[in-house]
């Protein structure tokens, strides 16, 4: 199986940073994630994934989840202090232009020796730090990247990959001819390229996706080679698995070559029960009042402050699905939590701060890598999004306690094999004859 990580701030729980022993006064610096990318990299984890945030308001200020660091300047920094591990970034299409998306992923290809991954994200809020128009529609800001990636994809299979010929004695660096305007002109960009940076190592960076609206869905079938998913149970997984699978098949691409991981926060311990005393000391991190500003927004923006918190929230009360316009298929997962499982408001905060919505698994390594093995064995998942709920503790006793199980298992690597991301993902690389 396949298993990246998540990385940012201190850890997924958003009271995580107030453990004593956490690093959450370093936590903007480089060592402290070279510390966390060394310990993904000796565990011989597929890649770091960054994620990103364009806004902050008064619920996030309250946690140390909220600080983002830039993710291409961070991974930059860490592709000088790692050799194997794939570095993924996220940026966003509708707070960005492809061009210059295309050049920051093309040279961190270059710079990490084939190792880049975007991961791709429309972007469900920042709007009131990029001017005055309102953020686009759900469906609008997957037709803008839908053609951003078009247009990427062009830029970076703009150089052939024996475009460079270094003559010396004739003075000729490239070979113009195969270097190639797009000439794009479509509804959202006019791009003429080429690009000003050649063909990278892998030819194309890898490129993933998050999306599980029905929306995203088509779009990851389209353009994704690794796709991320939130779901709470082996079912639920194994529908989004088979549906993606099939719609990347009538896209005329390979399933196989498309890669199915969900979220899972891990929260292991040397026995079970050492696990669950972890679990019991964050939940008595959580800030109710955060969490519960948290959870509204979550919920589509409805005001949830004056009910009572042990009880469910009203169903009348939520919003339909189709109108909500950030992170919908997130608040799809929260909906169906409130309605059909009968979470109190109080569970589904501490859903809400322990992991936004995707799958806690409790328990000792042995157990935990059970879960694994049978989502895997029975078409939930190619691998898995590992979010930490505590950084770096967290991800060292998933790196110590739960891949060495794996590997007992013959469920995981010994060793990288290669050198890139598309090495480690059983990805082809993408030459001069793909450019299309």
């Amino acid at each position: 199986m396949h298993l990246f990580s998540l990385i940012g701030g201190v850890g997924h729980h958003q009271g995580a940073w107030r453990r004593p022993n956490s690093r959450a006064e370093g936590a903007m610096t480089l060592d402290y994630y070279s510390d966390i990318a060394a310990l993904a990299e000796r565990g011989k984890i597929d890649a770091l994934l960054m994620a990103d945030g364009l806004s902050v308001n008064g619920p996030r200020l309250a946690s140390a989840s909220f600080p983002h660091v830039e993710p291409m300047t961070m991974l930059s920094a860490l592709a000088a202090r790692t050799s194997r591990i794939g570095l993924v970034g996220s940026v966003s299409t509708t707070f960005s232009e492809p061009y210059n998306v295309a050049r920051q992923f093309a040279t961190l290809d270059h710079i990490s020796a084939g190792r880049a991954a975007w991961n791709i994200v429309t972007s469900g809020h920042g709007e009131l730090n990029f001017g005055d128009a309102p953020l686009p529609s759900h469906s609008n800001r997957y037709e803008r990247a839908d053609e951003y990636l078009e247009v990427v994809s062009a830029l970076w299979d703009s150089w052939e990959s024996d475009a460079i010929v270094l003559d010396r004695a004739n003075g000729v660096y490239a070979d113009a001819a195969k270097v190639h305007r797009i000439n794009h002109v479509g509804k959202h960009f006019k791009v003429e390229g080429p690009l000003n940076v050649p063909r990278s190592p892998q030819g194309r960076p890898v490129l993933v996706q998050a999306g599980s609206s029905g929306t995203g869905r088509t779009f990851a079938a389209k353009h994704a080679e690794v796709v991320f998913t939130a779901q709470q149970t082996l079912a639920g997984c194994q529908d989004f698995y088979s549906d993606i699978k099939a719609r990347v098949r009538a896209e005329g691409r390979d399933p196989e070559k498309v890669k199915v991981f969900p979220g899972v926060h891990p929260l292991v311990g040397s026995t079970e029960a050492e696990a669950l005393r972890m679990e019991d000391e964050l939940r008595h991190l959580i800030r109710m009042d955060t969490g519960m500003a948290w959870l509204s927004k979550q919920l589509g923006g409805i005001d949830i402050s004056g009910l009572d918190p042990s009880k469910p929230v009203p169903e009348e009360l939520l919003p339909a699905v189709d109108t909500v316009q950030e992170r919908r298929s997130r608040y799809e997962i929260f909906r169906q939590l409130a309605v059909e499982e009968k979470y109190s408001i109080n569970r589904l905060i501490e859903a809400e701060v322990m992991s936004a919505g995707h799958l806690v698994v409790v328990g000792a390594p042995e157990q935990i890598a059970d879960r694994f093995a049978k989502w895997v064995a029975e078409g939930g998942a190619d691998g898995f999004m590992l979010l930490p709920s505590y950084l770096p503790e967290g991800l060292e006793l998933i790196v110590d306690g739960i891949i060495p199980e794996l590997r007992r298992r013959r469920l995981f690597r010994s060793d990288y094999t290669g050198t890139t991301l598309r090495d480690h993902l059983g990805l082809d690389p993408l030459t001069g004859s793909d450019r299309g």
